[in-house]
This record gives structure tokens, C-alpha cells and sequence, in this order.
């Protein structure tokens, strides 16, 4: 157990092959639970614009995925089906018998997994800036290799340009300064490991399984993934919802106000 300097505390499960998942609760005991996904190279820390809002309606569970944050870092590559395990592990442990799942880029490929996957645990869907399926392999093959070879430092700024629109980046310093600090302090073989999930990740044929009521958020301007992909998964998952935002990738952080209106809009017209 951590306790931080603002008397938050943070926890975690072993998952059933030893790896230590760390997680943290905020919001009101006995409201429904809300569970968020970080996006590869950040922690449960990138969702903090959305939680002054979030934790009105929700008691918010937030973790890191494996090899990011606080999180165990086990060596070799990960697969899309094992960190969807360790979700339903993290929720099983605690007691968590369904929730709303909102997990955006990789968060929101582990979403579609549980959504065609496990859909009894869900009452909501949210997928933002995510993709079923993420291209050839090579790219990510040369990622894995340079981050492994060179470390994380390598990697940041050309990923922060690719994650925030150049007009963001110039005037907002101070909230992409966080993003860059997870960035830097994610570990490279936790960070290979989820890159290779992704790598090896096509979930096209499945989105039509998917029962749960979906909101799909995307940025007009995310070249990582773009606004087709977006509108895949919107068309291919029964009766989901597409709303697009003035952002590139991180568009929770990009329009953090924006985001979580429509969240919370979707959230209120689909209560169970």
C-alpha cells in the first residue's frame, strides 16, 4: 500500500500467473464503479483532467496496466487477451461484479476485448482514440527494438508530437508536462511487452459481438488512431455511438471538459 501526499492510497492484486497490478479508488463509496485504462506509456495518473467529474456520478477504479506505473514489468511480450485477463482479475479480487469500462488507444482495445469477451461484467462501453486492429507488424517490431535498444527517451517527443496537435503543444506546457514525466518513467520492457499486444492485436471480426451499450470518442486530427478507425468500430459494434472531438490522440487531455461531458452524456442516457 501507497499513501500519497494528498492521502490517496494506492493498492494492488497479484493476478494468477504473480504479476502485481496496482490500482486506487476514488469517489463515493457506494456509487457504480467506473474502471479506467491508461493508453501504452502512461499510468492511471493520465486520467486525472476527467476525475473532478468522474467521481460525481462514480466510484472510480483506476489501475496501471502491466509493465506501466506502479504496476509489475514481467519480461517478453504481452497479448490483448492477458491484459483483458488482468482486468477481470483486478475487478474479481475486489469484489466487482459489473462496471463501466472507458479505457482509451490500448485501454480501449482491452475494452473490446471485454465487451465481446466478457460482456456480463459491463454496463457501459467507452472507447477513445483506440482501433481493432492496428496495421502490419513491422512498425511496432521497430518500436519494440529501439525502445529495448535505446530506452523511453528515445521514443517521447516523437510520440508527444504525435499525441497532442501542434497548436495544443505550443500553448499548453503545463498539461503535457505530466504526460511526458509517464513517458520518461515507464519501463522499456513494460512498454515493449504492450507494444507487442498491440502488435499482434485483430479484433475486426469480433466488434459485432459486442452487446454493450458503446460510445465511441475520437479526435479529428489523431493521426495514431485515426478517425476511420474510429468509425469501424462505431459501425461494426451494434448501436454505438461515434462522437468526435477537436484533438489528436490524448484527447481526454487535449479537451479534458469536452470529453467528459460527452462521457457523462452517455453514461446518463444508458443507465441500467
Amino acid at each position: 500500500m501507497k499513501i500519497a501526499a494528498d492521502g490517496s492510497v494506492t493498492r494492488a492484486i497479484t493476478t494468477g500467473d504473480g504479476c502485481r497490478i496496482a490500482y486506487r479508488f476514488d469517489g463515493p463509496e457506494g456509487a457504480p464503479v467506473l474502471l479506467l485504462s491508461n493508453s501504452l506509456g502512461t499510468a492511471m495518473a493520465m486520467w486525472e483532467p476527467q476525475m473532478a467529474a468522474f467521481t460525481e456520478h462514480f466510484r472510480v477504479l483506476r489501475y496501471d496496466s502491466r509493465g506501466h506505473g506502479a504496476s509489475d514489468v514481467p519480461p517478453g511480450s504481452y497479448s490483448i487477451d492477458r491484459l483483458g485477463r488482468d482486468v477481470i482479475e483486478l475487478a474479481d479480487a475486489l469484489g466487482i461484479a459489473t462496471f463501466t469500462f472507458c479505457g482509451l488507444s490500448k485501454g480501449g482495445m482491452i475494452g473490446q476485448w471485454l465487451g465481446w469477451r466478457a460482456p456480463e461484467r459491463l454496463d457501459r462501453l467507452i472507447l477513445a482514440n483506440t482501433s481493432a486492429y492496428m496495421g502490419l507488424p513491422t512498425g511496432w517490431d521497430h518500436r519494440i527494438a529501439t525502445v529495448l535498444r535505446n530506452g523511453m527517451p528515445t521514443m517521447t517527443d516523437a510520440v508527444i508530437a504525435r499525441w497532442f496537435t501542434p497548436d495544443f503543444t505550443a500553448t499548453h506546457p503545463k498539461d503535457i508536462a505530466p504526460v511526458r514525466t509517464m513517458l520518461l518513467a515507464t519501463d522499456p520492457e513494460g512498454y515493449a511487452g504492450c507494444c507487442a499486444a498491440i502488435r499482434d492485436m485483430d479484433q475486426r471480426r469480433l466488434l459485432t459481438l459486442i452487446p454493450t451499450p458503446t460510445l465511441v470518442i475520437a479526435g479529428d486530427a489523431d493521426p495514431a488512431t485515426p478517425l476511420d478507425h474510429a468509425r469501424q468500430l462505431s459501425e461494426s459494434i451494434p448501436d454505438a455511438r461515434l462522437v468526435v472531438l477537436p484533438a489528436a490522440h490524448l484527447s481526454n487531455v487535449e479537451q479534458p471538459i469536452r470529453f467528459a461531458d460527452a462521457f457523462i452524456q452517455f453514461v446518463m442516457e444508458n443507465r441500467r
